[in-house]
C-alpha cells in the first residue's frame, strides 16, 4: 500500500527540539502544514503561501532561508492486515532528499544519506494494528557536510561534492540556487511472504535473421532458507508467448529464452520500438509469492570504437544498424524535481520524438530520472545516454564513508535501470576528466584527481559483473590527446559560446577568445568531432513565460530582471554571437527574435555540418533540451514547455532526410542529400532562388537516388551563378523535396544582420473551431512567429519561413485539453509590420 497521504510539515531551529519528542505518537501536530507527497518543501511552502514563489523576480534570494531549518514530515496511517508465519513487513522510500531519519511510532529505524536511491526499512514488530505515526526528520545540509574539508575545485558550490543530491540544487550556469527537502518519491508498506524478488536482469544475447535469444537472470532476497524456491518466467507479444521456468540455487535463477520472428525494438526513425511483457513470478514450495512485470525491448545496442578501416569512431550501432545520433542533452524538469506530474515528462518526451530525435542524454548533475521518463523512452523509440550524477568537481573519493554510499548508489541504479531497452550506455560523470586536466594544467587545480578511483576504478568494476551488456564511457567529453579531442571519443564543442581555443593537447591550458570571431557559430564548420555530447547557444524564453516571472516594469532591455534570468556567468556572450549574426537587439522585442534566431540558426550551421561529414561524426547533442525554471539558457523548450525557434528548426534539421546546403559567403554552394533510414531515398530535388516578391529567379532540380544510411553531394554551384545578377541580400534560397518527403529548408547568401528585407504584410485567418490559422504573406517573411498566453501549447509548426503566394496552415492545441485563448493571439514576423 502507498502512504502518501496525510502528510504534515513544520520547521525548527537546529536543535530547538528532542528528536523522539516530535517524532513520538503523542506529539501534537494539529498546527503543523499540509503537504504533498511526493514533493518536497519548497512546493509545500509556495502552495501554502508560506514563500513567494522563488522564480518571480529575485524571490529565489527571499527563501534562502528554507536550507537552514530543520524539516519534519508526520502522517498516521492505519493498518489492520494480520500477519501470517513467514510474512514479514516493509517500509520503502523511494526517495528522500536527503539527510533524514525515519521513526515508526516513535523508534528510529535508520538514517538515509543519499537521494539517489530507496531506502527500506523491515517494521514487522514496529508496526502496530490500527493507527501508526511516521516521522521523517531532515537535517539541514550544512549540519551533515559543513565540517567536510571544502577547499578544492568543485563549480557552483563546495558543499556539494559530498552531497548525493542533484548538484544543480546548489545552482548551475542555468538555473538558481534552491537546496530542496522533503519526501520526493512514494511511500510504500509492502508485505512479504518468505522471500523477494532482489532483482531481474533481462537482456537479448543474440539476435539472428531468424530469432532472438533472451537471457533472464533473477535473483531472490530469502527469509526463509527452507523452502524451495521456483520462478516462471513468461515472454508475451499479441498472441505469441515463450515461457521458461527454473530452480533457485543460492538465491538465483537463469533462464535462455527463444524467441522466434523476434518483434525488434527500434528507435522511432528506423521502425517501431516493440515491447514485450515480461512477466517473473516466483513462488514457494509451489505457492506463489512475488512478482516482477516490466515491458522489455529485444535488441541489441553497441558502441564501436573503431570501423572496418581501424579508424577511430564513436559510433552506436542498433540491431547491426549504425546510427546518427540526433538529440539533446536532458537536465532536471523542474528546481522542484518532487512536484512535477507525469504529465510533464511524457510531454516532453513525446516533443522530442515530435522534433525527430533519437537520442536524449541525462546529464550528470541531476538525477537518475524517474521511472515514467525512462519507460515513455521505450515506448516513443528514443536511446539515452545515462550519465551518473557526478559533474564539474572533484568528489571525496579517499573517504570510506562517501564511497560506500558511492557504491550503493551505482549498484542500485545499474539494478534499477539496465532493462530498459532505451538504455544505450553508461557514463561516468560530466566534464571531471576533461576539466581537472584542462584546469590542473593552467595552475588553477592544484589538488589531486579526487573522484578519479570512482569512474575509473568502482564504476568499471560494477558494471563488468551487473551490467556488461553495454558500453561504460568513464566521462563525457573523453578521449584522444586532451579529453575534449577531436580525434576520437566524444567531445563538448564550447569553442561557439565559451569561446574555447581548439584544439589543444594535454598539458596546455585551456583557453578563451570572447570575441566576435571567437564566440561565433561559424567555428562548427572545422569541427571533425567523432561524436558531438554538447554544444550550443543562448535564447531568450518566451514572451509569456518572461511576462509571468517578472514585475511589468521590468520587462525590458537590460533591465535588472532580464539580467537575473541568465545565470551564465560571462554576460556579453549573446550579446556578442548576435552581433555576429542578426546585430544587437535595441529593445525587448529584438532581443527575443535575434538571440532565438541566432541560436536557431546556429545549431542549424552545426548539426547540418555533423551529419553531411557522417560518418565520421555520429551523433550531435545538442545543449540543452529543457529548462528547470523560466530563465534565459541553451534550452530550445522553456520552463512552460513552449517551442523556441530551435525547436521547430529541430524538427527540420533532424528529418531522417535532409537536404542541405554547405555554403558561406562568397564561396560555392554544395547541395547535400541525407538519408538515415533503412531504405533507400528517392526523389527529385529542387533548389531554387527567390526575389522577396516570390518571384523565381534560378532554379535547378536534381533526380536523387541515396543509398540506406548514407549521404551524397549533389552539385557544386559557383555563388555568383545561383544569384545570377541580384543583390545576395535581397534573395531567398529555397530546397525543396518535390515528393514532399522532408519540409523545405531556406537558406540565405548573407547573414541575417547584411540582409535588406522588405516590409512583409501578413493576412491571418482563424479558424476557431478547427483550432488552426491560415497564415499567408505579400512579401517573403522571415521568422513567423505566432504567440498566445498559455502554457503547453502545441503548433504544427512556429518561428517559419514563408514565401508569398504560398498559404501556411497551422494546428494548434493545449496539450492537457484547455481552451485555447484567442484573444491573445499575435502573429509576426521579423520583417512583418
Amino acid at each position: 500500500m502507498k502512504l502518501n497521504d496525510n502528510w504534515k510539515i513544520r520547521d525548527f531551529v537546529v536543535g530547538e527540539a528532542r528528536d523522539l519528542e516530535v517524532a513520538s505518537p503523542e506529539y501534537i501536530d494539529y498546527y503543523w502544514i499540509s503537504a504533498n507527497v511526493p514533493g518536497d518543501v519548497h512546493s509545500t511552502l509556495i502552495d501554502r503561501n508560506i514563500i513567494d514563489d522563488p522564480f518571480f523576480g529575485h524571490n529565489d534570494q527571499k527563501c534562502r532561508w528554507v536550507e537552514e531549518k530543520v524539516w519534519w514530515y508526520r502522517t498516521v496511517f492505519h493498518c489492520d492486515d494480520p500477519l501470517q508465519d513467514g510474512e514479514r513487513m516493509e517500509l520503502v522510500f523511494d526517495g528522500l532528499d536527503t539527510f533524514a531519519t525515519i521513526y515508526l511510532n516513535g523508534v528510529e529505524l535508520g538514517s538515509t544519506d543519499n537521494m539517489f536511491i530507496r531506502h527500506t526499512f523491515e517494521v514487522t514488530r514496529e508496526l502496530r494494528r490500527g493507527n501508526n505515526t511516521l516521522a521523517v526528520k531532515f537535517d539541514p545540509i550544512r549540519e551533515r557536510v559543513g565540517h567536510q574539508v571544502q577547499n578544492y575545485w568543485s563549480g557552483f558550490s563546495k558543499k556539494r561534492i559530498w552531497t548525493r543530491k542533484a548538484q544543480n540544487h546548489f545552482g548551475w550556469d542555468w538555473g538558481p540556487r534552491l537546496v530542496c527537502a522533503g519526501i520526493w518519491q512514494d511511500v510504500h508498506l509492502e508485505k512479504r511472504t518468505f522471500a523477494k524478488i532482489d532483482h531481474v536482469f533481462a537482456r537479448t544475447v543474440r539476435l539472428d535473421e531468424t530469432a532472438a535469444e533472451v537471457q533472464i537472470d533473477v535473483e531472490l532476497q530469502t527469509f526463509d532458507k527452507n523452502k524451495n524456491y521456483e520462478t516462471q518466467v513468461r515472454l508475451a507479444y499479441g498472441d505469441q508467448e515463450i515461457t521458461a521456468t527454473a530452480m533457485f540455487e543460492k538465491g538465483k535463477a537463469y533462464m535462455t529464452m527463444r524467441v522466434e520472428d523476434a518483434k525488434l525494438w527500434w528507435t522511432h526513425d528506423l521502425g517501431i520500438p516493440h515491447l514485450y511483457d515480461l512477466h517473473v513470478d516466483v513462488l514457494a514450495d509451489g505457492a506463489y509469492i512475488d512478482a516482477h512485470v516490466q515491458k522489455f525491448g529485444i535488441r541489441t545496442v553497441e558502441v564501436l570504437r573503431h570501423d572496418e578501416q581501424g579508424n577511430a569512431c564513436f559510433t552506436f550501432v542498433l540491431n547491426g544498424v549504425k546510427i546518427f545520433a540526433k538529440g539533446a542533452n536532458w537536465i532536471p524538469i523542474d528546481s522542484f524535481i518532487g512536484s512535477v506530474s507525469d504529465f510533464r515528462y511524457s510531454h516532453l518526451i513525446q516533443m522530442s520524438k515530435d522534433a525527430n530525435m533519437n537520442m536524449l542524454r541525462v546529464w550528470g548533475g541531476g538525477v537518475y530520472e524517474r521511472d515514467i521518463f525512462y519507460e515513455d523512452c521505450n515506448r516513443q523509440g528514443i536511446l539515452v545516454w545515462q550519465d551518473f550524477m557526478f559533474a564539474c568537481a572533484l568528489y571525496p573519493d579517499y573517504n570510506k564513508n562517501f564511497m560506500d554510499n558511492v557504491r550503493r548508489e551505482i549498484t542500485e541504479v545499474v539494478k534499477r535501470l539496465r532493462n530498459h531497452p532505451c538504455l544505450a550506455m553508461w557514463c561516468g560523470n560530466n566534464e571531471n576528466d576533461w576539466l581537472y586536466e584542462a584546469l590542473h594544467s593552467s595552475g588553477e587545480i592544484k589538488d589531486p584527481f579526487y573522484g578519479e578511483k570512482i569512474y575509473h576504478e568502482m564504476m568499471p568494476e560494477i558494471l563488468e559483473e551487473l551490467d556488461p551488456t553495454r558500453l561504460f564511457w568513464p566521462s563525457s567529453p573523453y578521449g584522444g590527446n586532451d579529453h575534449n579531442s577531436r580525434e576520437e571519443g566524444d567531445t563538448h564543442n564550447w569553442q561557439v559560446w565559451h569561446g574555447n581555443i581548439e584544439p589543444r593537447t594535454f598539458g596546455e591550458p585551456q583557453l578563451q577568445d570572447y570575441s566576435v570571431e571567437g564566440l561565433s557559430f561559424k567555428k562548427f564548420k572545422g569541427d571533425t568531432t567523432k561524436f558531438s555530447s554538447e554544444f550550443g547557444m543562448h535564447a531568450s524564453s518566451n514572451r509569456y513565460t518572461l511576462e509571468r516571472n517578472m514585475p511589468k516594469d521590468m520587462f525590458y532591455w537590460g533591465s535588472e530582471e532580464m539580467a537575473y534570468r541568465n545565470k551564465d556567468k560571462y554576460y556579453p556572450k549573446g550579446i556578442l554571437l548576435m552581433k555576429g549574426y542578426t546585430g544587437v537587439p535595441e529593445d525587448i522585442e529584438q532581443y527575443m527574435d535575434f538571440s532565438m534566431l541566432t541560436q536557431a540558426e546556429g545549431l542549424k550551421y552545426g548539426i547540418e555540418h555533423y551529419r553531411r561529414n557522417k560518418p565520421e561524426t555520429s551523433g550531435a547533442l545538442y545543449w540543452q533540451l529543457n529548462d528547470c525554471w523560466p530563465g534565459t539558457s541553451w534550452s530550445v523548450i522553456d520552463y512552460y514547455g513552449l517551442p523556441k525557434a530551435s525547436y521547430h528548426y529541430s524538427r527540420k534539421f533532424f528529418s531522417p532526410i535532409l537536404l542541405t546546403l554547405d555554403h558561406d559567403e562568397g564561396e560555392d554552394l554544395k547541395l547535400w542529400a541525407l538519408n538515415d533510414l533503412r531504405s533507400a531515398y528517392n526523389d527529385e530535388v529542387e533548389l531554387a532562388v527567390y526575389d522577396f516578391n516570390g518571384e523565381k529567379k534560378f532554379s535547378r532540380t536534381y533526380s536523387v537516388s541515396i543509398r540506406a544510411n548514407s549521404g551524397e553531394q549533389i552539385d557544386v554551384l559557383p555563388e555568383s551563378e545561383a544569384i545570377n545578377g541580384l543583390d545576395p541580400a535581397e534573395v531567398v534560397i529555397g530546397i525543396r523535396s518535390m515528393q514532399e518527403r522532408t519540409e523545405v529548408n531556406y537558406y540565405f547568401f548573407r547573414d541575417h544582420k547584411d540582409m535588406k528585407y522588405t516590409t512583409a504584410k501578413l493576412t491571418v485567418d482563424i479558424d476557431e473551431g478547427k483550432s488552426e490559422l491560415r497564415i499567408s504573406t505579400d512579401r517573403f517573411a522571415r521568422m513567423v512567429k505566432i504567440e498566445l498566453s498559455m502554457a503547453y501549447l502545441v503548433l504544427s509548426d512556429n518561428f517559419f519561413d514563408l514565401l508569398p503566394g504560398e498559404t501556411k496552415v497551422i494546428k494548434i492545441h493545449q496539450a492537457q485539453g484547455q481552451a485555447i485563448p484567442w484573444e491573445s493571439l499575435r502573429v509576426q514576423a521579423i520583417n512583418s509590420k
